[in-house]
């Protein structure tokens, strides 16, 4: 997936993402969607319904999976937005939604960190650090299920703060798509 330089000022100079930046925003799409789905699942069935069978054990396993997967998945795409940069704004957006967009992006990094932190530090808490029989995590602090409870709950605030600041995002992506038709939707779309 290398890309010459000559490649990669085409690709700026057309407004598009380069083709890494869409793999890591669409496999980070998916496993968001992954994450508040198994989520969601396993809390309320080990919560509200108070089954703790292999399902839910599996949930749990696969949700700190994913999550920790997704603060690297994050770092990652950093060091690409860092080294290749980003395509320029469309000039004709006006200056409100630009400064809106780049505030939601930043917000979206910033979750895509805080969020896979917070839920290791509570699973450290709880302690609750083995995915499946695979392996297991290592600690980020002491056991302190008293802490758990209250890092445990920001995590689920944060949740919903993702989901805000994900509808927002992609609101915008459809209202450029449907209403505007000016081509940003298309910037990030696979194979454009």
């Amino acid at each position: 997936m290398t890309t010459t330089t000559g490649e990669k000022e085409a690709t700026m100079e057309r407004g598009s993402y380069s083709s890494v930046a869409k793999i890591f925003h669409w496999l980070t799409v998916l496993a968001v969607l992954f994450m508040l789905v198994t989520g969601f699942t396993m809390t309320y069935r080990g919560n509200q319904l108070d089954i703790w069978d292999a399902l839910t054990n599996g949930l749990y396993s696969s949700h700190k999976l994913v999550g920790f997967t997704i603060l690297w998945l994050t770092a990652l795409r950093l060091v690409n937005r860092l080294i290749r940069g980003i395509p320029p704004m469309r000039p004709r957006l006006p200056v409100a939604q630009r400064v809106v967009a780049a505030a939601t992006h930043w917000a979206l990094y910033a979750l895509l960190i805080v969020m896979p932190l917070l839920g290791w530090t509570a699973v450290s808490m709880f302690p609750a650090l083995q995915i499946f029989d695979w392996f297991s995590l290592p600690a980020l602090t002491a056991p302190d299920k008293q802490a758990y409870e209250v890092v445990a709950g920001w995590h689920v605030v944060g949740a919903f703060v993702l989901i805000f600041f994900a509808a927002l995002h992609i609101g915008a992506a459809l209202f450029h798509l449907v209403i505007k038709r000016d081509g940003v939707f298309m910037r990030m779309w696979p194979g454009r």
